[in-house]
């Protein structure tokens, strides 16, 4: 895979292009850019398959340096690495469909996994259901942190997930991450786990692959009492209504 590193901070563009060239050894870095007039330049000559890009740089920032090669047929694959300070620019990102938009600093998890995506075909990659990404589509205006919560919810939502430990693992503080949380999700973190699982029970129920306990222990809960709470309040009927239900269908 031929790279290109698009990044006005030299050491910041040294590290990535260390970081990719380790976690694959058939990454080729073939040129690095200060600003996005060299790499519109370096897009034109070299033709690589993806360009890694800062968004705030001087002369043509990474929005519009995407734009013009979009507008010009170029074919290049883009993923966004920014800081916190400019997640307004994620909503712009999300439209111009780049592969990923990662926030400073990342981490070599981070990385790999944007190269896994790259490396598959869009919606064939290994180890991810049909439903895999849907959570962040539903809500493509909200905060880059809040985007990178849903991906992890999505993927771990059966193992022990809280707030503060999640808020950690995107480098922000707890009372940050609840704001941003329920102000982009209009419900509290707590609830939406809480509900994302008992959806995911009912997919499994309804597809008849596993018992109340079965469901229960994989998607995330340890108490059958507070399962059953949980299920009645969430889908506002008891299980055992719920399931004569979905033999009546």
């Amino acid at each position: 895979m031929r790279v290109i590193i698009a990044e006005d901070e030299k050491r910041a563009s040294r590290g990535l292009r260390s970081l990719l060239e380790t976690l694959r050894e058939d990454i080729e870095v073939i040129a690095q850019a200060s600003d996005g007039v060299q790499a519109m330049e370096l897009i034109k000559a070299l033709l690589p398959d993806v360009v890694f890009t800062d968004i705030r740089m001087q002369n043509m920032d990474g929005l519009s340096l995407i734009r013009t090669a979009r507008e010009q047929g170029y074919k290049t694959k883009f993923v966004i690495i920014s800081a916190y300070e400019e997640f307004e620019y994620a909503r712009q990102a999300l439209s111009l469909d780049v592969v990923d938009y990662l926030v400073k600093p990342v981490t070599a998890e981070e990385v790999n996994k944007v190269l896994e995506k790259l490396y598959q075909p869009r919606g064939s990659e290994p180890g991810r259901t049909a439903d895999s990404g849907a959570l962040r589509t539903k809500y493509p205006q909200a905060h880059p942190v809040v985007l990178k919560a849903l991906d992890i919810i999505e993927r771990e939502f059966q193992g022990k997930i809280n707030q503060k430990e999640l808020a950690s693992r995107l480098g922000v503080t707890q009372e940050y991450f609840s704001y941003l949380f329920t102000r982009d999700i209009k419900v509290n973190f707590s609830r939406f786990l809480r509900k994302f699982r008992i959806q995911k029970a009912c997919d499994l129920l309804d597809a008849g692959e596993a018992s109340a306990e079965e469901a229960a222990g994989k998607v995330g809960f340890t108490d059958m009492k507070y399962f059953y709470k949980c299920f009645k309040e969430e889908t506002g009927m008891s299980l055992s209504d719920y399931r004569r239900r979905s033999t009546l269908k």
